[in-house]
């Protein structure tokens, strides 16, 4: 009843989701109904010794069923990239994954890249 309600009202791309291709573990999965939110930039913490300026951390929140990404939970420290529009074009964003935690069928997955 939980996957159907998932698939039915959360990822319903008629109501909240969007479909997107996910390239993750060398695996390309295509039009997997996912919720990206919070897709903000801020400044980047400088150490002392980083002379990087310009560069800004990017963080958002990945939410899509376990079973769209056939059962591979992506873990943390690995690479994931998202294309920004549905149908597989436009330009793929890749981030490191922060965290990723999987409840009920569903994948929270907090991501993190560097942007310019």
């Amino acid at each position: 009843m939980v996957a159907s309600d998932n698939h039915g009202v959360f990822l319903n791309c008629g109501e909240f989701a969007e479909k997107r291709t996910i390239k993750y573990d060398g695996a390309t999965y295509q039009d997997v109904p996912i919720i990206l939110s919070g897709l903000e930039e801020e400044d980047r913490r400088q150490l002392m010794s980083d002379h990087a300026q310009g560069l800004y951390a990017v963080s958002s929140v990945l939410h899509c069923a376990l079973s769209d990404l056939g059962g591979a939970q992506p873990e943390r420290g690995q690479r994931i990239r998202i294309n920004d529009q549905e149908g597989g074009g436009g330009f793929f964003r890749e981030f490191y994954v922060a965290s990723s935690v999987c409840e009920m069928g569903m994948l929270r997955v907090e991501l993190e890249a560097v942007d310019e």
